[in-house]
């Protein structure tokens, strides 16, 4: 046997362990078997994962024609378990390890090898919409980047980061519902961007526990704060005056996607119109508490919830009261 025989064998090893300690931090159910379900078994598990892990899921897919359900379920199944595999083990090592398994079974998904009840269900949702590989990868890309990127020196570094980790969940919706071309990309990048660093500034104290600052280095050196403000929970003026500053950029972007919800089919209108609505709910009620994250995390309420689901289903039932209204017989010598 030779040296470098040994030490490969060693590396293997060593992987091996790693990601034995990684599987153990997460479901069972994550992990890769050894056979291969049925195409049958894997979407009704993608679809127990999409249910069972997310709340709005239930009201978004009121919206959607029942032949896309399986493809949605899909794509958030591979969204979810490649989310946690980078943020729920808890050690960057084993989470790299990880995400590079995940990544081999998505190239074996595309070379139709895969036994993941995910990429089982994902195979079929790629050979039906017609999906590259590279929104996927790029996903697997921001997760990795969260193991060893802590900071961002700038705004551009920011939507670097969302053009990996935000974006792509956009475009492979587009994909998903027949609505993909070059413009409609743009402007679903600036939605998904804008919801993304809304959640960002949602969540500045709950990140920072978690050893991360969203806020670009040179918008806190510009408005006098550091990491000791966030630290302390307390919303000096300055604070307050970088976060209105972050929050005015973050509606930019959503105002400037909005133009795609008239350029795609009902259905999905109503869902891009439920989750830009929703976004700018979390950017108000930041500034409700007068930008004040620190102290208390801002959240919408369970009644701004059902009013924003609730206009969104009246906007699914509108013209189908109008067809029943306009097919009534109408009374002889009476106008409407």
């Amino acid at each position: 046997m030779t040296t470098a025989t040994v030490q490969s064998d060693n590396e293997s090893l060593a992987r091996e362990a790693l990601l034995a300690r990684g599987w153990a931090a997460l479901p069972a159910s994550y992990r890769i078997p050894d056979v291969a379900p049925t195409l049958e078994e894997a979407r009704a598990y993608c679809q127990r994962l999409a249910e069972s892990h997310y709340e709005n899921f239930h009201v978004a897919s009121w919206f959607l024609p029942k032949a896309l359900r399986p493809h949605f379920h899909a794509i958030y199944a591979y969204c979810r378990i490649s989310d946690d595999l980078g943020d729920e083990v808890g050690d960057p090592a084993q989470a790299l390890a990880l995400l590079d398994l995940w990544g081999r079974e998505l190239d074996a998904c595309y070379a139709g090898s895969a036994r993941h009840p995910v990429f089982v269900a994902l195979g079929e949702t790629i050979r039906a919409c017609s999906i590259p590989k590279e929104p996927f990868a790029d996903l697997l890309t921001a997760f990795r980047q969260d193991q060893t990127v802590i900071r961002f020196a700038t705004m551009r570094d920011v939507l670097g980061y969302c053009r990996y980790s935000a974006n792509p969940v956009g475009r492979l919706v587009l994909y998903a519902c027949g609505e993909a071309n070059a413009e409609r990309f743009r402007l679903s990048d600036a939605t998904c961007t804008g919801l993304q660093l809304a959640n960002f500034w949602q969540d500045v104290r709950e990140d920072y526990t978690r050893g991360r600052v969203y806020i670009p280095q040179d918008d806190m050196k510009r408005f006098g704060v550091t990491d000791d403000t966030i630290a302390a929970g307390s919303a000096t003026p300055q604070f307050r005056a970088l976060l209105r500053h972050e929050v005015d950029y973050a509606r930019s972007l959503f105002e400037e996607g909005l133009p795609l919800i008239g350029m795609v089919n009902r259905d999905l209108a109503l869902d891009l119109d439920l989750f830009s609505r929703g976004g700018l709910e979390i950017l108000r009620a930041i500034e409700r508490q007068d930008y004040d994250v620190l102290s208390a995390r801002p959240a919408i309420t369970k009644a701004t919830k059902l009013q924003l689901a609730l206009r969104a289903v009246s906007g699914k039932l509108l013209p189908f009261l109008r067809l029943g209204r306009a097919a009534r017989p109408r009374p002889i010598g009476k106008t409407v």
